[in-house]
């Protein structure tokens, strides 16, 4: 008679033990019941299926058999083909959403990892113990805290230009903002910004790196330290123009959260933009705010420790065009013109007031392409002069007949006129003090 094999747990091999036990009279049921914490009355059933059955009765009866529930292999099959032709480098979680959103293929994250790991396009990964460091609590309110980066990568793989995420996360719900741009320019992270403000108002603080947007590279001049009035950034001058603190990380790892906005987005972003063949900016940007920030802002954001949003209204000072605009200032000159961009603006005529000449005055290069001046809070209407400059500054033409030596083309333009034929000395001293002549040549 061949024996057969059982494949049997530790609990399994400890819970027939005990059972053995009871069979040969060593224990009692009850010591028994007590020792695997079952009843009295299920000790008694175990004991009789062992004596009818064997040690496998105390196995599970459906153990090794199909479950009635297992999705059917030939949904398997079709699901791998499907994954292996358009979602190879896709993880299982993505895998699954896209396989019951594209194709009506329902199954788990678990479950899809499995068929992945059978059909050998997924591999387990390695644990790797990574450097730990110390971990910060989320601000308690929303709009407390906002990290704020920019993310380069290949976010087209090919497809178009190379574009930049520039991000801003907020620390206590990890809610998120974005757009792409062509580059890390103050320009685009203002524009930026501006999107934050008009949606949600000031926050407290922004938390950077310590890139040359927000902090200066230059050590500060002495006059500067002495006057209070360090060097900032144009968003730097922008933040404190807001009301908005502005805090430096240290390290990558200080912010995490925008750090994992980033990360995620490399992996879902990327292979949204793919599945929806974008290649330009407006259609990367397209994407972006109608399909992925809601569904990040849906499924991976949490509850704020306080129901208490931080954010501060914008007021009627908070003119965003005007503080979110590249600002400099600028002298007006004696003809009330004002240099900038190597053009010369005319202040209107109208505007012209007592007191304006020499003045320092505001200029706005402003996000839409315009450019303001401002004098004592009041706008002041310029218009390019360049044309009228360059005339005045153009040589003048000698007249006719006038030599490079600067003598004149007649000769006879000195007749008459001799040095010699003029009064002595003598002469023009005793005229000044009304002497007669001989007197002065006695005096003398």
């Amino acid at each position: 008679m061949q024996e057969e094999t059982l494949l049997l747990t530790q609990d399994d091999r400890d819970r027939l033990k005990v059972l053995h036990e009871v069979r040969k009279g060593h224990i009692t049921q009850r010591q028994a019941a007590g020792q695997l914490k079952l009843t009295d009355r299920w000790i008694r059933e175990l004991v009789e299926r062992i004596r009818e059955k064997g040690d496998k009765a105390v196995m599970h009866g459906l153990r090794g058999a199909r479950s009635k529930r297992k999705i059917a292999e030939k949904i398997e099959k079709q699901a791998m083909e499907i994954v292996g032709r358009e979602y190879a480098d896709f993880g299982p979680t993505l895998a699954s959403e896209y396989l019951e959103r594209d194709h009506q293929i329902t199954a788990s994250r678990e479950t899809v990892r499995q068929w992945m790991l059978r059909a050998g396009i997924w591999k387990k990964r390695k644990q790797r113990l990574e450097e730990v460091h110390v971990w910060r609590t989320r601000r308690s309110c929303f709009g407390e805290l906002v990290q704020w980066d920019t993310s380069d990568h290949d976010w087209l793989e090919g497809r178009g230009a190379r574009l930049y995420l520039i991000g801003m996360v907020d620390d206590a719900t990890s809610r998120g903002e974005g757009r792409f741009a062509v580059g890390d320019t103050t320009a685009e992270n203002m524009r930026l910004m501006w999107a934050w403000l008009k949606k949600h108002g000031r926050f407290v603080d922004g938390y950077t790196d310590r890139a040359g947007l927000f902090q200066t590279n230059r050590p500060n001049q002495r006059d500067e330290e002495r006057d209070g009035k360090l060097a900032e950034t144009q968003i730097g001058r922008a933040l404190r123009e807001l009301g908005i603190g502005w805090i430096a990380a240290r390290s990558p790892q200080a912010k995490g959260r925008i750090e994992r906005f980033f990360e995620t987005a490399q992996d879902r972003l990327v292979k949204g933009m793919r599945q929806a063949k974008v290649r330009t900016l407006e259609g990367a940007n397209a994407y972006l705010e109608q399909e992925y920030l809601p569904l990040w802002n849906e499924r991976f954001t949490v509850q704020p420790a306080s129901e208490v949003d931080a954010h501060r209204p914008l007021g009627k000072e908070h003119d965003l065009a005007s503080i979110l605009s590249y600002v400099e200032e600028r002298v007006v000159g004696q003809d009330f013109t004002i240099r900038y961009g190597g053009k010369y603006y005319q202040v209107a005529r109208q505007q012209i007031k007592a007191g304006l000449k020499g003045q320092r005055v505001r200029v706005e290069e402003r996000l839409d392409g315009s450019l303001v001046a401002q004098w004592s809070g009041k706008l002041l209407r310029i218009t390019v002069c360049e044309a009228a400059r360059a005339t005045a500054a153009a040589p003048v033409a000698r007249k006719a007949g006038v030599k490079k030596s600067g003598k004149s083309g007649n000769p006879r333009w000195m007749h008459g006129f001799d040095l010699n034929s003029g009064p002595s000395l003598e002469q023009v001293v005793a005229h000044a003090y009304g002497e007669s002549e001989e007197e002065s040549e006695r005096a003398w």
